[in-house]
């Protein structure tokens, strides 16, 4: 009875423990949306270089990943070869900064409400660049899933008062660089996963 508490108990910890983590990524995620908005927004800090911005992004990223990794060894090193760094990692990489870029650049000409409603296209995205890169078997009933979120998305691109064409390009462009680059990772981890020894799994 008393080991049966504990494990809930421990369970229980779990769950709050994984939902703080969920609560303090949206907050997060929510923060740098607002400030990107506000830096790059003519009428707001009028700072339009999404390029730039893009550029001080990534160098904080890699800057903070280097520190974690080397400097207080949070993560272990991973051994790579070139030739698998060239393939996967830097394609996966330049992925990313095209898509931070091109979702920059839309905050220039789009509000932040209607970006995230061009954002709830990312599933469709995913999908339909799984099923051509043949990671994903094409499903009738998941496509017609996709559809209709296509069209409701369509709903409030037709119903948006700042509409503007060059925005929405930008943000759909920012769209499938991060949808390439999410099922280039899979494939990444995938082939990764085949090749670990299995006694170590």
């Amino acid at each position: 009875m008393g080991k049966g508490r504990a494990l809930s108990d421990g369970v229980i910890k779990k769950i709050l423990l994984s939902y703080t983590y969920v609560a303090i990524w949206i907050f997060l995620s929510f923060t740098v949306i607002v400030y990107n908005k506000y830096i790059l927004d003519k009428k707001l800090y009028n700072w339009p270089y999404p390029i730039t911005l893009t550029m001080i992004h990534m160098a904080f990223c890699s800057s903070l990943a280097i520190i974690l990794i080397k400097l207080f060894k949070i993560v272990d090193p991973v051994s790579m070869s070139r030739d698998t760094y060239l393939r996967s990692v830097v394609p996966i990489g330049a992925l990313y900064s095209l898509s931070l870029w091109l979702s920059n650049s839309a905050y220039i000409y789009l509000s932040v409400s209607f970006i995230q409603m061009l954002k709830a296209l990312m599933p469709v995205a995913v999908y339909s660049i799984g099923v051509l890169l043949k990671k994903e078997a094409f499903k009738s009933r998941t496509m017609t899933n996709m559809l209709s979120i296509s069209f409701g998305v369509a709903i409030a691109a037709y119903g948006e008062a700042k509409f503007d064409v060059w925005g929405v390009v930008l943000q759909l462009g920012a769209v499938a660089f991060e949808a390439t680059r999410l099922v280039l990772i899979q494939i990444l981890l995938t082939s990764c996963w085949e090749n670990y020894p299995i006694s170590m799994r």
